[in-house]
């Protein structure tokens, strides 16, 4: 490819792959740099190519079995005509440059055009002890699963919110996990009542409905509408207090003895990268947390830069891999390319119409799995929420209360929240959760958590600097 058209794509999970499957039909050769060691992203994640177990792709990804397979053989096949870079973590855009760590050396990756297919993380609201060892995000449950084949207890509680509570449920018990209970802080009639618009997918909301249903056959406690009170233990994990909520709300607390939970109220999107490259941002409502401000095919407000997938906004794998290759059209449109024809290959009209169809059905999810309301005023003075810095809440109450801060950078300015290892990925949700608490206003008032590099931890050695900054060594590429 011409240094006047040098495309970059990071992230090889469903939007990457089917947007370099676009490019690569319509002649061109992007560059598409994975954090990942394979191919697949989170929800199609691969086991390690020298891994000690097998398992199966129908074990691994049930119902999604074909699609994964699909996705997977697909990229394989590109391989010999893109420029694939596997552990690559893209920890900071520059204006046509992204700054790039592979085998602990800093490389230099020069774009023209960038499409950042990040994918997203777990929502995380802490509740009392969820600083113990033991305690997990779903996603990490998942990576556990699928990376290494093995779960993260013997006896595990799943709790929380969204849909992935119940699917990671499942995963786990088929794979022959313990898994004691599921606690769904969302009430039933909450989920009831978005059915209409979740029946826009019937056949993702049967297999939802299969998923508890098989679950509880199999016995595992279901409770819906709870109240997390807090997780205990001293070295670990050793039991999870919970009591019902709403109607029930006087009903007496139960202890649940258990070695390990996985925590999570939902998927939120990786958008740090757009916000390094400049990218204008909006509140979203529907995902509760600001998102680039992007045209219906995927450009941002910077020329040369798209989004797609689940860093654009929350839709899942299927809709993920359609905004892949809508948006890589708009890319070969922009490029004045004409839009490759042949096997796979759809035209915008009917991507557009897919992606409004299944922006319904997510709707009724966001609707269905809402993350608890006012759930900060809950949170103990001692409770840590800012684990990097070890910032506890009353802290923060008490910076806010003095009217030193009423906007979330000014609070991370004073009290370090945010400013630790994971960049505020961990706790920028309940810091602005509790900002709007305590001032009363909604979170697009708050003010968004801005992104800083780099955007997940790099090795600070000189061998990482010893030569200077390079293009991508012929190692790092898996033709």
């Amino acid at each position: 490819m011409s240094d006047e058209r040098r495309v970059v794509i990071v992230g090889a999970g469903p939007a990457g792959v089917r947007a370099a499957e676009t490019l690569v039909a319509a002649g061109l050769k992007p560059v598409v740099l994975d954090e990942n060691a394979r191919w697949g992203g989170q929800i199609y994640r691969q086991p390690p190519t020298n891994g000690t177990f097998q398992r199966s792709k129908k074990t691994l990804y049930g119902f999604e079995a074909r699609k994964a397979d699909a996705l997977h053989t697909t990229m394989a096949a590109l391989l010999p005509h893109l420029d694939y870079c596997p552990d690559t973590l893209a920890w900071a855009c520059e204006p046509g440059r992204l700054d790039a760590l592979h085998a602990g050396r800093e490389i230099s990756v020069p774009f023209s055009h960038l499409i950042i297919a990040s994918g997203a993380t777990d929502r995380v609201l802490p509740v009392p002890g969820w600083t113990l060892p033991g305690v997990y995000t779903l996603g990490a449950a998942q990576v556990a699963l699928k990376s290494q084949g093995c779960a993260i207890g013997q006896r595990v509680v799943l709790a929380g919110t969204g849909p992935l509570l119940y699917l990671v449920a499942y995963q786990y018990v088929k794979a022959g996990a313990h898994v004691l209970a599921v606690l769904d802080t969302s009430p039933l009639s909450q989920q009831i009542a978005a059915t209409p618009k979740l029946l826009s997918q019937p056949s993702t909301f049967a297999k939802g409905v299969y998923y508890v249903a098989w679950l509880k056959t199999h016995g595992v406690r279901i409770e819906r509408d709870v109240d997390l009170l807090g997780i205990h233990g001293t070295r670990g994990v050793n039991a999870i207090e919970w009591r019902r909520s709403g109607a029930n709300s006087n009903s007496p607390a139960e202890t649940l003895a258990c070695d390990a939970v996985g925590l999570s109220f939902g998927l939120k999107p990786e958008t740090q990268l757009a916000d390094l490259a400049g990218c204008r941002f909006r509140f979203d409502a529907h995902n509760r947390c600001w998102l680039p401000e992007l045209d219906a095919a995927g450009r941002s407000s910077v020329r040369g830069i798209y989004l797609a997938g689940d860093g654009a906004g929350i839709a899942g794998a299927d809709a993920a891999e359609l905004a892949g290759r809508r948006t890589a059209l708009a890319l070969l449109d922009d490029l004045g390319i004409a839009h490759p024809r042949g096997p796979g290959m759809r035209d915008t009209a009917s991507l557009e119409r897919d992606l409004k169809r299944i922006a319904v059905f997510r709707q009724g999810i966001e609707a269905a799995f809402a993350p608890p309301a006012n759930c900060a005023s809950q949170w103990p003075d001692g409770m840590t929420v800012c684990r990097c810095e070890e910032i506890d809440a009353g802290t923060l109450r008490r910076c806010i209360r003095n009217g030193e801060a009423s906007e979330i950078n000014r609070l991370k300015a004073l009290t370090r929240v945010g400013m630790g290892r994971c960049q505020g990925r961990m706790c920028g949700e309940a810091a602005l959760a509790l900002l709007s608490e305590e001032t009363g206003r909604p979170l697009a008032a708050v003010g968004r958590l801005r992104s800083q590099p780099p955007v997940k931890p790099i090795p600070l050695s000189p061998a990482m600097y010893a030569d200077g900054v390079a293009e991508i060594p012929e190692e790092a590429r898996d033709e």
